[in-house]
């Protein structure tokens, strides 16, 4: 009879209702699921069409700073090529400076000379016939019977200066040239240097273009997503918010969502784009110099910049994705009822 009445004792592998343990092991119940998706998320944004979207955006936005860093990579090159040299004309560089004498000098030869004395030059070299056919290839033809026997007018002689670190004055040279050897001309390259300069700047300025564009539709078709997932689980996000969740709260859950996939689309656009920047490379490379031996070695040249810039292509997507969500996220709620 006294087992009957007596008390239940509490089981040895169960703690007890009145111990810490209970209530410790009552809070682990209650905690939330690590991943629970309490707003319907996974379903509200979709995991394939916004990192597509975004990833074309990106791909897009690769080709724009390629294009910009490639501008600003040739602008130096010509401008650090053509800025150096001049060509100087001799009209007829084989007639001899004083007829008769024993010393036999041309025209030629006297500028050639009075170059590679003059300080800030560094060489001065007189082009060959075959310089001159090569040269004249394109408008009189290539080839032994197209050369510049077929020329019935005299060609001056063209003398090819490169310049150091502080040239002369041209104005000065030409002077100095036209009046030891008359009728001689000096060609600078100035004008052609600033209108490259213009087209480089040309360039870069519709690349910066691009890429602003590129960025606002990235953050229209975020804002788009956002709105569409926000429509899709209103009913659900009422709730919360009666039940007393704050718009940091529910903008936070939208921004995470909406941050991971812009930052995996920029991913995948980057390194879409990546393969078609190294075969436009491959293609460029005998426009830049030293281009075209490391090409033809199979390692074709990109700007050092645009290794930097690539990789930053899906953190500036993630940006994008969170600015937007968390503005488009506040606007839509400070409109609930």
């Amino acid at each position: 009879m006294a087992q009957a009445i007596a008390p239940n004792k509490p089981s040895p592998n169960k703690p007890s209702p009145n111990k810490p343990g209970a209530n410790k092991l009552r809070r682990r119940k209650n905690l939330r699921p690590a991943g629970f998706d309490e707003l319907g998320l996974r379903r509200a944004l979709d995991d394939r069409m916004l990192p597509a979207l975004v990833a074309a955006m990106a791909f897009l936005a690769a080709l724009g700073l390629a294009g910009f860093f490639v501008a600003a990579s040739l602008a130096r090159h010509w401008q650090d090529g053509a800025a150096s040299t001049l060509t100087v004309q001799v009209p007829d560089p084989g007639l001899a400076m004083e007829p008769g004498s024993a010393r036999g000098e041309t025209r030629r030869d006297r500028v050639v000379a009075m170059l590679a004395r003059t300080p800030g030059v560094v060489s001065a070299r007189a082009l060959s016939d075959d310089e001159l056919n090569e040269l004249l290839a394109p408008w009189i033809g290539a080839g032994p019977n197209n050369g510049l026997e077929r020329l019935t007018l005299p060609l001056p002689g063209v003398v090819q200066v490169r310049l150091g670190a502080t040239p002369p004055k041209l104005d000065e040279l030409e002077r100095q040239l036209a009046a030891a050897v008359p009728r001689t001309l000096v060609e600078s390259h100035q004008v052609w240097i600033g209108r490259l300069a213009t087209l480089a700047r040309s360039l870069q300025a519709c690349a910066g273009g691009v890429l602003v564009v590129v960025a606002g539709v990235a953050a229209a078709v975020v804002a788009a997503a956002t709105r569409a997932g926000l429509v899709q689980r209103r009913q659900a996000i009422e709730i919360v918010h009666g039940l007393g969740a704050t718009d940091g709260y529910i903008a936070g859950r939208f921004t995470r969502r909406t941050t991971r996939l812009a930052a995996i689309g920029g991913l995948l656009g980057a390194t879409a784009a990546l393969p078609v920047l190294l075969g436009l490379a491959q293609l460029g490379a005998p426009f830049v110099s030293g281009g075209a031996e490391a090409a033809s070695a199979g390692f074709p040249q990109l700007p050092a910049l645009l290794w930097f810039g690539l990789p930053a292509l899906p953190v500036a997507a993630g940006a994008i994705g969170f600015v937007t969500a968390q503005a488009t996220v506040r606007s839509w709620l400070r409109r609930l009822p």
